[in-house]
Formats: C-alpha cells, sequence, structure tokens
C-alpha cells in the first residue's frame, strides 16, 4: 500500500506544478483572439468599469511620442487608412501628413487597416473594423486614401460640425472625381454621426462604388456634407495623387450579380454585423513616428456576396491562413 507520507509528497509536488504552470501562462502574450479595441484611459475614472488596453511591444521610451498619448486635446482624430500592398505610399504618406495635421495643431494617430485575407479588397469594412478598434479613444475619424496627400494648409482637418461630415476632397478639389455626391478620398466623419448611419456597406468587395452607398446613408440620416471653404487651388494642385495605375491596377472585375446589388442602398449590412478578427498588432515607427498597424482578416459569406471571391479560391486559402 502507499503510505501517507507518499501521498502528501505526490499532492505538494502536484500542487507546485500546477501553481509554477499558471505563473508562466500569466506572463505569455495574448493570442489573436484576444486583441481588444482601444479603451478609453479615463473611463475607469467615470465608473465605466473598462480597463485599459495596452498594445506596446518594447517598452515605452519617454523621448518618443506614444501613441493614443494627446494630453488634454479637445478632440482627437483617428486617420484610417484602408490598406493592402502599398507599402511605398505608405512610407510617403505618414510623415507627410504627420507634418501636415503638426502644423495645424490637430491630436491625431494613424491606423493602417491591413487586410490579410484572400478575398477582394473591401474598403468599407476595413473602416467599419478601424472604427471599432479605436473610437474609445478617438472621437472623429478620417477616412484616409493612402495616395492621396494634402498640398493645401487651408484644408483643415477640424472636428466636423453638428450638419454632417467633412469632405475634404471635395469634387472641385480631388484631381480625378468631380461629380456633386463624390464623397471619397478623405472624409471626417463625427463618432457619433458614423454610429448613426450603422458605418458603411459591407457588400462592396473590388474598387468603387462604397462612397456613393455612403452619401446615401448621409442623406437618409438626416446629415449634409460640408466642405473646406475659400480653397483657392484647384484639381491639379490641391492634393498630391501618388496612385501609380499602370503599377498598381484597381479590381474593377464584376462577377455574379455584384453589379446589380451594389447599385442599391444596403439596408443589411454595416457597422453592427462586419465580421472579422484581428489578427494581429503592430505599433511600429515610421520615421520614429507612432502607427498602429491592424493586420484585419475580413469573413465573407459567399452564399450573400459571392462577388468577395470571383476566383472561387479566395475562401479555401484564407481557411488554410487561419
Amino acid at each position: 500500500m502507499v503510505n501517507i507520507s507518499t501521498i502528501n509528497w505526490v499532492f505538494v509536488c502536484g500542487l507546485s506544478f500546477c501553481l509554477g504552470g499558471i505563473a508562466v501562462l500569466s506572463l505569455m502574450p495574448l493570442g489573436s483572439d484576444c486583441v481588444c479595441p482601444l479603451s478609453n484611459p479615463l473611463a475607469k475614472f467615470a465608473g465605466a468599469g473598462k480597463e485599459v488596453t495596452v498594445i506596446k511591444k518594447e517598452p515605452a521610451d519617454e523621448k518618443q511620442p506614444q501613441p493614443h498619448d494627446h494630453g488634454a486635446s479637445a478632440h482627437k482624430m483617428a486617420l484610417l487608412v484602408p490598406f493592402r500592398d502599398r507599402f511605398e505610399e505608405l512610407l510617403q504618406f505618414v510623415p507627410h501628413m504627420t507634418a501636415f495635421l503638426k502644423r495645424q495643431g490637430v491630436a491625431h494617430h494613424i491606423f493602417v487597416l491591413n487586410q490579410v485575407d484572400r478575398f477582394r479588397f473591401n474598403r468599407a469594412s476595413l473602416i467599419n473594423v478601424g472604427f471599432q478598434f479605436a473610437s474609445d479613444v478617438y472621437d472623429y475619424i478620417a477616412m484616409h486614401d493612402v495616395d492621396l496627400l494634402p498640398l493645401n494648409d487651408n484644408l483643415l482637418y477640424e472636428y466636423p460640425s453638428s450638419l454632417g461630415p467633412l469632405h475634404i476632397a471635395g469634387p472641385k478639389l480631388h484631381p480625378k472625381y468631380h461629380y456633386d455626391n463624390f464623397v471619397g478620398g478623405i472624409l471626417l466623419v463625427r463618432r457619433e454621426h458614423f454610429k448613426q448611419m450603422n458605418g458603411m456597406s459591407n457588400q462592396y468587395w473590388g474598387w468603387g462604388l462604397e462612397d456613393d452607398e455612403f452619401f446615401v446613408r448621409i442623406r437618409d440620416a438626416g446629415l449634409q456634407v460640408t466642405r473646406p471653404q475659400n480653397i483657392k487651388t484647384g484639381t491639379n494642385d490641391t492634393f498630391s495623387h501618388i496612385h501609380n495605375r499602370h503599377h498598381r491596377k484597381r479590381d474593377t472585375q464584376k462577377c455574379f450579380n455584384q453589379k446589380e446589388m451594389t447599385r442599391k442602398r444596403d439596408h443589411k449590412t454595416g457597422l453592427d454585423n462586419v465580421k472579422y478578427k484581428i489578427l494581429k498588432v503592430h505599433e511600429m515607427l515610421i520615421d520614429q513616428v507612432p502607427v498602429t498597424i491592424l493586420n484585419i482578416l475580413l469573413d465573407c459569406d459567399v452564399n450573400k456576396t459571392p462577388w468577395c471571391d470571383c476566383s472561387g479560391t479566395a475562401a479555401a486559402a484564407s481557411a488554410v491562413q487561419t
């Protein structure tokens, strides 16, 4: 028979092993499924019961500007950049926009919304994800193309008025698009207005038309688009458009019933039902500017929007990737 002293020894060793395992697990980094949105650092003092989520890979360097630390600024802008395979443009975008907004004194942070799945590019869904991630800390967003750089300092990235979104790249200024209802390129939206409109449609896979649908959402919400006034530059000298259409061709393919469905107002999808995972959050410096890169895996229901995968191979590839 096993004596009592042996049982006690086994019990103590087992308990030590378990406690040691718990200690080790507590020091391990969270997996991708545990990536959480930013939390407002002031919320815990207001009784909101939210913890501050700190996302850093290296110890903080007091000499470097810290992400999401904007002091006592009245308003804070999340600059949301939908992104895929545009690294050369990003290296120009970050220092240019940082210098441009610093001259205006705009408290901001750049979020690169990097789509890593194999489905077609979905700019609107990426913006919905970026908004969900940043909106507890930032009270307005800039939906910003990575290849459109403002040159005129009179284009103020200010907190939009109560009337509705502020369209910086208006049709009289944008180098390419000049129709009245155009709201693409660079659009600033208050947090409460974006929620009121239920964000953007998730049906727009491939290039184009998501902004036109968003204009209808603005109108249906009783809001109106405002644009910069008294700008002396025009379509040739207000922005630098750094997109190379020969090097990076736009995905304009239409398949299945995409053309028919994306010409309609989408009442079914938006901010409240975008399907995604954030696989990784990178805090990094580009020319000493803190930038947050979200690696985003979008999900597509091919029964509802089969045009997310015209080739029929993306779903299988994405499944392997995860």
